[in-house]
């Protein structure tokens, strides 16, 4: 069985990204494999010309090796019966964690929360490999917290014993892949967890210059999008029973309404197409404004 892979860097949200793929592999009873790599900057070293000074590099492999001890250690006093192991190595980020997302189940990695309005800081590593990889990555924000998944208690405390709250999907009907349905409901299948669904639709792609013509057409495609979203989930809802589904036809695009989704989620999945650019994968729109704003953490499919 692959393990979950996580990236350690030693900073606020790998840590909380290396707690969070704690759960998740506890609740799978998967391996969780911590990888630091070769290029993670933990003590400030100051290089001259772009060029390390002597030491700096097995300082930081010493540091390196540290962390994922100390990482370990606090992840195994939380979960016992975790199976844990660790990696280092030499290599620079974005290569390596793109090497180890291929034998991995899930890849998960840390993004910063700069604010309600600015949302997750995503780095240039966590970008390149969400847009390289053939393998699922969930971001984590820093201060994510296992009480965020959960609804609050009888008397509007956090609690970690309370129901947990909705996965959130995000759902393009002409461009269905089953790998992000698949993913979504097993999510909310572990979870106990209700699966909300969102698809956006644009009466301007029918009316062409975003004018509104016939009030009454409109109506009439608000109905054939939430018909054809019950049909591409009936074969869904009949695989997994037990899976509560709330399905929302929106109107406008939805990376809006999957970021007001996500305030009350434990977890918000969205598919990226695997396509090349001319410098490497692309993130799509909607996926780049969710990985930016969303309050849940984000789980990133790719699919063909």
């Amino acid at each position: 069985m692959l393990p979950i892979t996580v990236g350690l860097d030693g900073s606020r949200e790998g840590l909380a990204a290396a707690f969070w793929a704690a759960r998740e592999a506890a609740q799978r009873e998967m391996t969780l494999r911590l990888l630091n790599a070769g290029d993670s900057r933990g003590p400030q070293y100051v290089s001259f010309a772009g060029i390390p000074p002597c030491g700096v590099v097995d300082a930081q492999g010493e540091w390196g090796g540290r962390l994922l001890r100390e990482a370990e250690r606090r992840l195994a006093e939380r979960h016992p019966g975790l199976r844990i192991t660790t990696h280092q190595v030499r290599e620079p980020a974005v290569p390596a964690l793109l090497t180890a997302a291929q034998d991995s189940e899930l890849l998960v990695l840390g993004s910063r929360r700069l604010g309600t309005v600015t949302g997750f800081l995503v780095g240039s590593v966590a970008l390149a490999v969400v847009a390289r990889t053939e393998r699922p990555v969930v971001l984590v924000r820093a201060g994510e917290q296992a009480e965020d998944e959960h609804r609050p208690d009888a008397t509007g405390a956090e609690a970690t014993t309370t129901p947990y709250r909705d996965v959130v999907l995000g759902l393009e009907l002409h461009s269905t892949a089953d790998a992000v349905v698949e993913f979504a409901f097993e999510a909310a299948r572990r979870r106990a967890a209700g699966l909300r669904v969102v698809h956006g639709w644009n009466p301007a792609a029918v009316h062409g210059n975003g004018v509104v013509l016939d009030p009454g057409l409109d109506a009439e495609l608000a109905e054939e999008a939430r018909h054809g979203l019950s049909d591409v989930l009936r074969p869904w809802k009949d695989k997994f029973p037990g899976v509560q589904v709330r399905e929302q036809a929106v109107i406008g695009g939805v990376g809006r309404h999957l970021v007001h989704a996500s305030r009350d989620a434990s977890l918000l999945v969205v598919g990226r197409k695997q396509r090349q650019a001319p410098v490497g994968g692309r993130i799509g729109p909607v996926t780049h404004a969710v990985l930016q704003h969303a309050w849940a953490p984000v789980a990133v499919v790719p699919h063909d």
